[in-house]
């Protein structure tokens, strides 16, 4: 399974679902799911501080923190208008930047810890996937099997 590492507050943003993008250097042509790792490192650009505070920062959360796996999405497209002037992208969405369109994204019950790569795809080993496997909310019941007795 692959995985992008993305710096916080970023990687809260996404896994809370608040972010439904990732800014990358280069594009790519992988469509499908990936794990959003927490990088261990922060980004401290002021000039996203208002959408982060906007969003409900919360540094106690959970999936605030650093060097683990949070979340899993899937990645369904890639924008490359932002690299060479504005796109419809939103506010989180880095000029200069291919902007990774992420989409049903769900948090994980619990941060696991690894060690992730920053810049780009990096393939999870399997017992990483195993593990965040176990973490992942119960999909909800369908009524008719909470009917069955």
């Amino acid at each position: 399974m692959q995985a992008i590492s993305v710096k916080q507050p970023y990687a809260w943003a996404v896994a809370r679902g608040h972010r439904r993008l990732s800014n990358q250097d280069e594009p790519t042509p992988y469509r499908g799911t990936v794990l959003i790792h927490a990088a261990m490192r922060v980004d401290l650009d002021s000039r996203a501080l208002p959408q982060v505070l906007a969003a409900g920062w919360d540094p106690a959360d959970p999936l605030s923190t650093l060097g683990a796996v949070i979340a899993v999405a899937t990645v369904t497209d890639v924008c490359e208008a932002g690299v060479s002037g504005p796109c419809a992208c939103g506010p989180w969405a880095k000029r200069g930047d291919h902007h990774w369109l992420l989409d049903d994204i769900r948090p994980l019950r619990r941060p696991i810890v690894a060690v992730g790569y920053q810049g780009g795809l990096w393939t999870a080993q399997p017992s990483l996937v195993a593990e965040v496997r176990s973490m992942l909310p119960e999909p909800p019941q369908s009524r008719e099997r909470l009917l069955i007795p």
